[in-house]
């Protein structure tokens, strides 16, 4: 009997990691090889790699190597790279660029750690005022409880610290997809004040699901 339980607690978890697939596919590094050239392809490569070692992690391990991993890409304004003001990359863009602001490592931070089974509730958006740079900027912020400090992961700053510890940072507001559809049903809430990030958020989802890179 204890036989067959492992059994079938061994297919279930098995299937899982079938269903959920690698991060970065055959399909996604052949494309990202044709647009971007075999430096991109490694950078990929490397991810995947770093993905797979985190597997049995636990979260504060994936948050320390997720945000070390991103933190090594150049920072360059939307301007810049895009020729927009505002512009907000999917993860592939990021990555294959090798360049991008802000929002551009939050997005792929964020889509890496919900990748490793961190829980979407446990993740936020959260846009800040820089002392420092006396500019709007944002971080990614984690949770561990709802009314946990929050720990800050940000590309400024590349060590991840409590939210006290930064005193350079004056916190605005905070999103994540979960946020903004709770805040949409009840059509009130702080996160639906700035509709701007409301349609980035959509335009983003749009273009992830469409693996644009």
């Amino acid at each position: 009997m204890k036989t067959i339980l492992f059994l079938i607690l061994l297919f279930l978890f098995v299937t899982s990691v079938i269903a959920k697939g690698a991060y970065v596919d055959d399909d996604l590094l052949a494309a990202v090889e044709k647009k971007y050239g075999v430096f991109a392809k490694k950078r990929f490569l490397y991810l995947q790699k770093t993905m797979d070692s985190l597997k049995d992690a636990d979260e504060g391990q994936k948050l320390n190597e997720i945000n070390r991993f991103y933190n090594e890409v150049r920072y360059a304004s939307d301007s810049k790279v895009y020729a927009k003001s505002d512009y907000w990359a999917t993860p592939w863009e990021f990555l294959g660029k090798d360049t991008g602001d802000c929002e551009d490592y939050v997005i792929a931070k964020y889509y890496a750690l919900l990748h490793l089974g961190v829980d979407s509730e446990k993740l936020f958006f959260t846009y800040v005022y820089t002392v420092k740079f006396k500019e709007p900027h944002m971080v990614l912020t984690y949770f561990k409880t709802p009314r946990s400090e929050p720990l800050i992961l940000d590309n400024y700053n590349r060590k991840i610290f409590p939210a006290s510890q930064r005193k350079d940072l004056i916190p605005i507001y905070n999103f994540n997809g979960e946020s903004l559809l709770k805040a949409a049903k009840i059509g009130t809430g702080k996160m639906l004040e700035n509709k701007k990030s409301h349609k980035k958020w959509d335009e983003l989802q749009l273009n992830i699901k469409r693996k644009k890179i």
